[in-house]
């Protein structure tokens, strides 16, 4: 995909699970493949930057086995790589060729590590400097100060304290402090500068302190590590969720109203990105910590206040705050981000030119970015205009954000990712080159979209027409639909087919999480096949009844009608759609109809297929259901609150969609759709 335009949205509600944090499966990883024994490390990030590092030890010898669940065992080669001579692609993953880099040249062999054009233009002159006053052979294959490298055999020398800047990237100490432990001697590393991006150096310690090795400091500008250490395996080591892939979650809360919801870190988190959420905090928003979870709302105002921020300690969660800075009530400053322009791309020049292209007013410098939000900078220049007396100004309109745009990402995974909040503000907004966020987040737009695309809930009862309904409404606004009423029936099919008992439900509940079902053109599909006649027979009918009375199967389908909720939007019909599944809505319609309207509709379907049906049966079968479900103890069928009633009694299938898609005008407006 080229391209990918995100609607305009108006609200941000849910909860998202963390993929693995990317800063601790790669060095987990490395860390596992240089202790003594085998280690299984689990909920591993899976994206392009792992996958790189795991190529990268499966080249040198480590044993790489993937487990059940998205686990991995790694047997530890005790500090030396078996295989001694290897080139190495390290794409544009940072966290990997700079580890490796300082392992290998302790490691006594023949290496070469290389990568993208863009890996080319990052620096590692700082951490090959370190290394060389060990007496490591680290040499340029390019340019001087970067990538590619070549590493050949050398006598390492531990007689005085290492020099090393801090100042550009902090990654170039964990290399050290990960690789000197492999000499079994006691080092000094003394920082020359300020050292940033602290709390991932916190990260590190903890890490290799998880592997048997301690790391004193003092002050952050000292580190000692004492003789006599080595790695050893700590069994089973779990990942926390990416807690820099947390703030784009974060942020939507604080923009679109929230509350959301990320799951697997949380406030005993041992990544310093956690700390994002203190700066929306700053901004107002309301903040919730769990265990392991941080939920956000927006400001009780519904405005975020502008800010001026620090931002050294989270550098790569700071770039969100850039765009957040556009719903912000005043100019915001984010100082001290010199590492931005070091990363994969120069993050401060990229951010200021696709904010430029929204309307915001952008201030660049070394180490600071200021913007000021489109409508906020619009009136500035309208007052101007007013005290100049300058007529075109006074008259100019309101302005918001630039309508049409198309961000482009720079292979920057982060620049995507933080840019899809731009949508927030309710018109469309194009995603160039998405697929770059697969660097560290391959499921990033349909997580964004499960909080954020637009649905349309659909409810009523037993035979008010909301299927045919809801189907004809999801193909006039190019949306994806959902039947919520025939996934019981698919799981009991699915269930049969796999040999399942329909009581076993833990075994049921595991198919129904991950039902390969779709709906399309009037076709209900499981696994591409057409089984819309198969779902209605008497036995799958009645094994329907069974599975749904299972309490692990109705939890496991909740979250799988949730996953439905996909770009540019869902249409979702059936039984508590307004109430339970997508409380947050933007469109809910309870769809009605008198019980002898309803029960004469379904006499003529029955008739039409050639069916037996009785007109009195069929009013007292609807009737009674209709008690049996406003009675239920769990989510009585009931109109909501915010739903508007729509009766067709009097109605054809036709004017009932007209009726529904009136509804649906006023909010397709208000997010930038005609």
């Amino acid at each position: 995909m080229e391209a990918l335009t995100l609607p305009g949205l108006s609200r941000a509600a849910g909860s998202v699970r963390l993929p693995g944090s990317k800063s601790i499966s790669n060095r987990a990883l490395l860390l596992a493949s240089l202790a003594q024994g085998s280690t299984k490390i689990i909920d591993l990030l899976d994206s392009d930057d792992t996958r790189v590092m795991l190529a990268a030890l499966e080249k040198v010898g480590v044993g790489i086995t993937a487990l059940e669940g998205g686990a991995w065992r790694i047997e530890g080669c005790g500090g030396a790589f078996p295989v001694k001579d290897a080139d190495l692609f390290m794409g544009n993953a940072g966290t990997a060729i700079r580890p490796l880099t300082a392992t290998l040249a302790l490691s006594g062999g023949h290496y070469r590590l290389s990568g993208v054009a863009r890996m080319h233009e990052r620096p590692i002159g700082d951490l090959v400097d370190g290394l060389l006053q060990i007496g490591a052979d680290v040499r340029y294959a390019e340019a001087s100060g970067f990538p590619p490298l070549a590493i050949r055999p050398a006598r390492i020398k531990l007689d005085a304290p290492i020099q090393l800047r801090g100042d550009v990237s902090s990654q170039f100490l964990t290399a050290l402090l990960m690789a000197l432990p492999l000499t079994g001697e006691a080092v000094v590393i003394e920082m020359t500068t300020e050292l940033i991006s602290r709390p991932y150096i916190e990260i590190t310690l903890n890490l290799m302190a998880r592997f048997g090795v301690e790391v004193k400091h003092e002050d952050w500008q000292r580190f000692m590590i004492a003789g006599g250490q080595s790695y050893q395996s700590p069994g089973v080591l779990y990942v926390e969720g990416d807690a820099s892939a947390a703030s784009y979650f974060l942020a939507a809360g604080a923009i679109g109203g929230g509350p959301v919801r990320v799951e697997g870190v949380g406030r005993n988190s041992i990544q310093g990105d956690v700390r994002f959420a203190d700066a929306l905090e700053s901004m107002g928003a309301n903040v919730t910590w769990g265990e392991q979870f941080i939920e956000v709302c927006a400001p009780a105002s519904g405005k975020l206040k502008a800010f001026d921020l620090d931002l050294n300690h989270i550098p790569d969660a700071a770039m969100t705050l850039a765009v957040a800075a556009l719903f912000a009530d005043g100019p915001c400053r984010l100082r001290n981000i010199a590492s931005w322009r070091v990363k994969e791309t120069d993050r401060i020049a990229a951010m200021a030119t696709e904010l430029r292209k929204l309307g915001a007013v952008v201030e660049e410098g070394a180490d600071y970015l200021a913007v000021t939000s489109p409508g906020l900078a619009c009136r500035e220049r309208r007052f101007a205009g007013r005290q100049s007396g300058s007529p075109g100004t006074q008259s100019a309109p309101a302005q918001s954000f630039q309508v049409g745009v198309a961000i482009d990402t720079y292979d920057d995974h982060r620049m995507a990712m933080c840019f899809s909040l731009a949508a927030l503000a309710g018109a469309p907004v194009t995603i160039n080159d998405p697929q770059c966020v697969n660097k560290t987040f391959p499921g990033y737009f349909d997580a964004f979209a499960e909080i954020t695309a637009p649905v349309i809930a659909i409810d009523g009862p037993s035979a008010s027409g909301k299927g045919t309904v809801a189907e004809r409404v999801a193909a006039a606004n190019g949306y994806h639909y959902l039947d919520s009423g025939s996934l019981y029936r698919l799981t009991a099919l699915a269930a049969t087919r796999a040999g399942v008992a329909l009581d076993d439900e833990t075994g049921v509940a595991a198919l129904a999480s991950s039902l390969p079902a779709s709906f399309e053109a009037g076709r209900i599909l499981l696994a591409d096949e057409d089984v819309t006649d198969a779902i209605r027979s008497e036995e799958i009918s009645a094994g329907a009844s069974k599975v749904a009375a299972l309490p692990a199967v109705r939890a496991a389908l909740l979250a799988r009608q949730r996953a439905y909720r996909r770009f540019p939007g869902l249409v979702a019909d059936g039984r508590d759609m307004a109430s339970v599944v997508f409380p947050g809505a933007v469109v809910k319609v309870f769809l009605t109809a008198s019980a002898e309207a309803r029960a004469e509709r379904r006499f003529k379907q029955l008739i039409a297929k050639g069916m037996p049906a009785n007109m009195h049966a069929l009013l007292q079968d609807l009737q009674d259901r209709d008690a049996r479900d406003a009675q239920r103890s769990v989510a009585p069928l009931l109109q909501c609150d915010d739903a508007e009633l729509v009766d067709t009694t009097e109605l054809d299938i036709e004017a009932a969609v007209a009726a529904v898609m009136e509804l649906i005008r006023p909010t397709h407006q208000v997010n930038g759709k005609k």
